[in-house]
């Protein structure tokens, strides 16, 4: 076999029901030296589209030879991903907000410490791989700290934010605070979810990923050039202020949406009165999350998120 494949199971802890707490990591070693990718995915545990992303990327890397290593994380937090939950069922935290994590601190915390000290500590370029959950639908890419990585994965609408203070939630508690640390470059992904067949997106998963190692000459071939894109600077999340079936009228993902046209209308499904309208945030946006179906939400879920095309660049 050209690459060497070998499974480990990192104990951090243990469940009330006799089972242990474990990370599973996939690492991938190929015969040429070279660095260490890291991959993962379901943080969130009802983002489950990167997982099947990296179940097809560890089919496919069976043929195809690399340089250096990869490293798959496929669940990064097993619990929520079990009960598609998005926080940690134990303690109800969010792991996404709990990095670098507390060996001795809450179930999640030390969850977050297990995955620094096992996963992010060891590896060289990161590629986290969120989606929406299982309602709404997503599809853009964070720029952080390598622009030409990002742009690889080949997604239309990328999104550069503001520069934050230290010690804003954001900066300070993701897995972007060992990443900023060690200086090495990583790309977010947000790509599908929703109550609609994930296989198109779990294809341009696969291909976009497949199109970072080649830029990261990690596997042989000329990357694919992007195509034309649009990079905003601000996102807004829209939230219903009604609980109801939330009807969606905006474009499609990746569209251009204008003052005056409404994301979507959410209607009792007991009287059919409409609850409420729900217009677009700015005079030129572009469509980054969506609902794609029909779908029950309560006052405060996700509903939309716009880019601001005012100031964007391509």
């Amino acid at each position: 076999m050209m690459n060497k494949f070998t499974i480990r199971r990192a104990k951090f802890s243990n469940h009330a029901d006799g089972s242990d707490a474990v990370l599973t990591h996939h690492d991938i070693v190929g015969q040429a030296a070279g660095p260490t990718i890291g991959v993962s995915a379901s943080i969130h545990g009802n983002e489950s589209t990167g997982t099947e992303i990296i179940l097809d990327l560890y089919r496919a890397l069976q043929s195809v030879p690399i340089r250096g290593r990869i490293v798959l994380l496929p669940v990064a937090n097993p619990r929520a991903y079990a009960q598609n939950r998005r926080f940690t069922p134990i303690d109800e935290l969010n792991l996404n907000r709990e990095f670098p994590g507390d060996p001795n601190g809450s179930y999640t915390q030390q969850l977050a410490a297990a995955i620094t000290q096992e996963f992010l500590e060891k590896i060289d370029v990161h590629i986290d791989l969120h989606s929406g959950t299982d309602r709404p639908t997503v599809d853009y890419v964070y720029i952080w700290n390598d622009e030409a990585l990002s742009r690889s994965f080949g997604s239309s609408v990328l999104y550069r934010p503001q520069p934050m203070r230290e010690g804003t939630t954001f900066n300070g508690t993701t897995t972007a605070v060992t990443i900023k640390r060690r200086n090495i470059p990583a790309v977010v992904v947000e790509l599908g979810g929703g109550i609609v067949d994930q296989r198109p997106y779990v294809e341009r998963g696969l291909k976009g990923v497949l199109n970072m190692l080649r830029h990261l000459q990690i596997i042989e071939g000329a990357p694919t050039p992007p195509p034309k894109q649009i990079v905003v600077g601000a996102i807004k999340t829209i939230r219903p202020t009604s609980a109801g079936l939330l009807e969606t009228l905006a474009p499609p993902l990746g569209e251009v949406i204008r003052k005056g046209q409404l994301l979507g209308r959410v209607v009792s499904p007991y009287t059919f009165e409409v609850l409420e309208e729900i217009p677009t945030p700015y005079d030129d946006g572009v469509m980054i999350l969506s609902h794609l179906s029909r779908n029950l939400v309560e006052s405060g879920d996700f509903g939309y998120m716009v880019g601001d095309m005012n100031g964007a660049d391509a």
